[in-house]
């Protein structure tokens, strides 16, 4: 094992120093800011408050329709994550076990779909979204479903990828094994496949929901008053009169509340996930 040079050692305490600054210093000034009376935020910055007070999260409820946005938020990304998981599940193990025509192709097309930026689909998905409403009265402008198909198909490429990589490194003996012992094509997804596959049916997750629960572009355009999420949501909290800025962080922080708990509970299994079929 190599040893460790002084000056190896300087740089490398040196750059966590600063990586850890850069990440924890706009958290300090969100729950700085958040336990500030509006007026002492309008006086000018101060790193500690003077009068704390924890009356933004109260207020934050009530200036803006905020448990609205955030069941709305809810709703949409969870229906996108047990969505896009179960479809990927079942098309990651048909291309991982099955050899038809086409399979190749169909791999590189998932893959090819993360080539390209969100915003390019937003005019002809809206434009979809327009045509299906009139010809089959489905309203999916301005509704969750149509969210929830958005987040969907968002979702699925990676989700595909990441599967069947993973059930590409499951040995197929198992298959074998389990069909002798009488296990169907079902079963043996179920009884086999998913119990090994945890990990990365963790992190894949946990990718389809922060996908769903932080996206602004697609959600500020198909939404609208009464079905707006939360990352569209906390612009309300500017008016032409005023903008409260501690109701803004209080909220910001109550909001990522779900991702970091899901992200601190789940790191063994994300890491693992993220790592699964990296090595055949």
């Amino acid at each position: 094992m190599m040893q460790e040079t002084p000056g190896y050692r300087i740089f490398r305490r040196t750059t966590l120093v600063v990586l850890t600054l850069f990440v924890g210093a706009p958290l300090v000034v969100m729950v700085s800011t958040a336990i500030k009376p509006l007026s002492q935020v309008q006086s000018g910055f101060r790193w500690i408050p003077t009068e704390p007070t924890l009356r933004p999260f109260v207020e934050m409820w009530s200036t803006v329709p905020l448990a609205r946005y955030f069941a709305n938020s809810v709703v949409v990304a969870g229906a996108a994550t047990v969505l896009s998981v179960t479809v990927a599940i079942m098309a990651a193990y048909a291309v991982s076990r099955w050899r038809f025509r086409g399979r190749e192709s169909f791999r590189l097309a998932v893959l090819a779909t993360q080539m390209f930026p969100g915003v390019l689909f937003l005019l002809p998905l809206f434009l979809l979204f327009v045509m299906v409403d009139r010809l089959t009265g489905l309203t999916l402008v301005g509704s969750r479903t149509g969210l929830v198909v958005t987040y969907l198909t968002f979702a699925l490429p990676y989700a595909i990828w990441m599967l069947v990589s993973y059930f590409e490194t499951i040995p197929h003996d198992l298959d074998d094994a389990a069909k002798v012992d009488g296990c169907g094509p079902v079963r043996l997804l179920v009884s086999v496949l998913l119990p090994a596959a945890r990990p990365v049916i963790v992190a894949v997750s946990i990718f389809s929901f922060m996908l769903a629960w932080g996206e602004v572009l697609f959600a500020s355009v198909l939404t609208s008053e009464q079905t707006r999420t939360v990352s569209v949501g906390l612009q309300s909290y500017a008016s032409e009169a005023n903008v409260y800025w501690n109701q803004v962080m209080a909220a910001s922080l109550v909001v990522s509340a779900p991702i970091v708990v899901a992200f601190l509970l789940l790191q063994r299994h994300i890491t693992a996930g993220l790592t699964a079929g990296a090595v055949k």
